[in-house]
Order: structure tokens, then C-alpha cells, then sequence
């Protein structure tokens, strides 16, 4: 009979505590859901583009600490990094740009084989990179954003490390409104472009050390 009570009472109490909660909006605030985001690989290239026999790494690009996240940045100034409420990229940045990469690669059909170093690949060549620049930029006086994509590349020949050759490739779209969706839609044509000429490049130069 004691025992019934005692859960009774403590029934009751979690009751309460949960109407607490209720009454107050939750002690813990609640962030709004983030739309997510994601870009496209690139699926159409030259027409004389070279074909391969050999294997391909491709390793996820480095990133500073603020393009190195989930959130989408937008910079008003030269010195400060803010980011759009409410989205966010479905990968990190980096992250997302390996796969969109390694995608673009075998969308060529010209390569063997290319993938992640998780893989377990034999690699003949990995490419490192470093994501340079991956945000919208709003210059003063201008009410559309542009945004701005940067990989530096290099080609590493396995299995000595050495570096056979290296290229920035850079783009600017500006978005054609502010809204999140036409800001996302400027990223994916910058990138698209960096993702053509990234990948040509790598093909061309390889093809010629084989």
C-alpha cells in the first residue's frame, strides 16, 4: 500500500515538473529547424577529354575553421564571417565538395577508378586541395550577394609524395535575389564551374605522366 502511494506521488510530480515545462516554453530553448542544402556534381565536360588507366584519391579538401562547418556563410565585410539563419548545408563544406568531386569524376566515364582514402584505393595519384573561399560576399552598395568559390589543387604522384603539378581555379556567380534558395542555386553554378575545371585539369595533366 506505502509502495503505491510513493509511485502515485511520483507520478504526480513528473505531471507537474511536464506542465512546468510547458507553461514556460521548455527550460531548454529550441532552435528553429534548418532547411537543408545540398549542390550537384558536375556531369558534362569536354568533348577531347583524355581517358585513364589509372586510380584516382581524392582527399577532403581542407578548410578554415569558418567554411569548415554545416552553416552557410555570408561576409558583409572583409573582416567578419556570419551565416544564414535557419540553413545549413547537408555535409559539412568540405566534406560535401569531396563528394561532389569524386561524383564529377566519374561522371567522365574516362577514369578507372576514383574514391576516398576509407576505400582502401590503391591510388596511382590523390588530390589534395584546400577550399579556399566558399561564401556569399555582399560588397557595400550592392543589394545581391555574389558568391565566391576557391579550391587550390594539387596532383600527387604515388607512391613517392611528389607534387607533379598544381592550379587555383576560382569563380563568381552573383545570386540573382536574396533569398536563401537563389544564394544556394549561385553556389551550385560557382561550384559547378571550379568542379569542370578541377577535374579536366587533373585528367589532362595525369594523362600526360602516364
Amino acid at each position: 500500500m506505502k509502495q503505491g502511494i510513493m509511485q502515485r506521488r511520483s507520478f504526480l510530480l513528473a505531471l507537474g515538473a511536464g506542465g512546468l515545462l510547458a507553461g514556460c516554453g521548455g527550460i531548454i530553448p529550441q532552435a528553429p529547424p534548418s532547411n537543408l542544402y545540398t549542390l550537384s556534381p558536375k556531369n558534362t565536360f569536354a568533348d577531347n577529354l583524355p581517358k585513364v588507366d589509372w586510380q584516382l584519391v581524392v582527399e577532403e579538401p581542407y578548410a578554415a575553421g569558418g567554411l569548415d562547418t554545416h552553416r552557410i556563410p555570408i561576409m558583409t565585410n572583409p573582416y567578419e564571417v556570419k551565416y544564414y539563419a535557419e540553413a545549413r548545408w547537408a555535409e559539412r563544406a568540405p566534406r560535401m565538395v569531396q563528394t561532389l568531386l569524386i561524383e564529377s569524376f566519374e561522371n567522365t566515364g574516362k577514369i578507372v577508378a576514383v574514391g576516398r582514402q576509407s576505400v582502401g584505393l590503391r591510388s596511382d595519384f590523390n588530390l589534395k586541395s584546400e577550399l579556399r573561399e566558399f561564401q556569399a560576399e555582399l560588397a557595400e552598395g550592392d543589394p545581391l550577394p555574389s558568391v565566391r568559390v576557391s579550391l587550390a589543387s594539387k596532383l600527387i604522384g604515388q607512391p613517392r609524395q611528389e607534387i607533379v603539378a598544381a592550379r587555383i581555379v576560382e569563380h563568381r556567380v552573383k545570386a540573382k535575389s536574396t533569398e536563401v534558395l537563389a544564394v544556394v542555386q549561385a553556389f551550385d553554378e560557382a561550384l559547378g564551374r571550379v568542379l569542370r575545371e578541377t577535374v579536366q585539369w587533373t585528367l589532362r595533366v595525369g594523362s600526360r605522366l602516364e
